[in-house]
């Protein structure tokens, strides 16, 4: 296969905009696409995105558009950027007019409502794509520190390796390193889990507690994560790599967390309505995602205690502090069990 060297991101959100600006500075020919005019004439005028990277400064080699076909036009690559549960519905849009054979690069991180699928799935079904033309990139990504160019690593899993290859090649700099994983299951799994668990890490802060809890629930969120991960066939290894524990570490304790931040105001009192106005109108991915895991692990009859109290919380409307307290009263076992 020839190396990757133009490539679309569908997507200019923070981890779209900053995704494709680790790609530019690897040496490829990015075209951006955003939905609003105005994020696409500013990313390709003035070279930043103040909308969601308020700072940064972009490369020059990073064009963008608001139309498509124009992004899409003859990239040996396309890279997802859409929020998950919008991903279908978008890729549908798209499907007539990505490039035949071209890898597809999922970033979402979640698992679809209602079918209950990957993200990964649900790329190869609409777009009617082999499983091993999907790409999935993971990891401890917040995107404002690779934006600012602070050293991280990602997995770029694929059951093709050769594939898994080729992005990795593309997306290589002097800040970012990509490793390549055929475990696509384990790496989506866990992409999606953390921001459930990083709701309850938030949620704990904002309830007043500290480091000790906050290492409770990452270590039992890496738990329950492994044992759905198990039930599916994923490597138990995985999970304690980057797509993992780097993952779940970064999104759990990193005040630029999202879902951290949102779990944060549960936990002072706030009512999802209220956390999602103070967050711009925008919903951390673990609110959704808490239904849709909670649902395909009940399915499978796999135990996801933390998972299933996020759930209650957002949906249910319980109190938090109540929530904990059940936790800590659950039957006790042991660990590995």
């Amino acid at each position: 296969m020839a190396d990757l060297q133009r490539i679309a991101v569908l997507g200019a959100g923070s981890w779209g905009t900053t995704f494709a600006k680790v790609l530019a500075d690897a040496g490829r020919e990015v075209t951006l696409w955003a939905r609003r005019p105005e994020v696409a004439e500013e990313i390709r005028d003035a070279h930043t995105n103040s909308a969601y990277l308020t700072g940064v400064r972009l490369p020059e080699r990073l064009t963008a558009t608001t139309d498509p076909a124009a992004a899409l036009a003859g990239a040996d690559a396309v890279v997802l950027a859409v929020p998950s549960q919008s991903l279908r519905a978008n890729l549908a849009g798209w499907r007539e007019l990505l490039p035949p054979g071209a890898p597809l690069v999922s970033l979402a991180k979640g698992v679809e409502l209602g079918t209950l699928k990957r993200m990964s799935e649900v790329v190869a079904e609409v777009a009617g794509v082999p499983d091993e033309q999907v790409v999935v990139v993971s990891g401890p990504n917040l995107a404002r520190e690779i934006a600012q160019e602070q050293p991280s690593a990602a997995v770029v899993a694929c059951a093709d390796h050769d594939r898994a290859v080729l992005v990795q090649r593309a997306c290589s700099s002097r800040y970012f390193r990509p490793y390549t994983n055929t475990d696509v299951v384990g790496c989506e799994l866990g992409g999606a889990c953390k921001n459930v668990i990083a709701l309850s890490c938030g949620m704990a802060v904002g309830l007043g507690f500290g480091t000790n809890t906050v290492a409770t629930l990452i270590t039992r969120g890496l738990a329950e994560m492994a044992r759905l991960g198990s039930k599916l066939g994923a490597d138990p290894l995985t999970f304690a790599g980057l797509a993992g524990v780097g993952d779940l570490v970064a999104t759990c304790t990193s005040a630029l967390s999202r879902n951290r931040t949102f779990g944060e105001r549960l936990g002072r009192g706030e009512t999802v309505a209220q956390a999602q106005r103070a967050a711009g109108g925008q919903v951390a991915e673990g609110v959704m995602s808490c239904s849709s895991i909670r649902a395909l692990a009940g399915g499978l009859g796999v135990d996801m205690p933390i998972t299933d109290a996020m759930y209650r919380v957002c949906h249910e409307g319980a109190d938090p502090r109540r929530l904990g307290a059940e936790l800590l009263g659950r039957q006790r076992k042991h660990e590995w069990s």
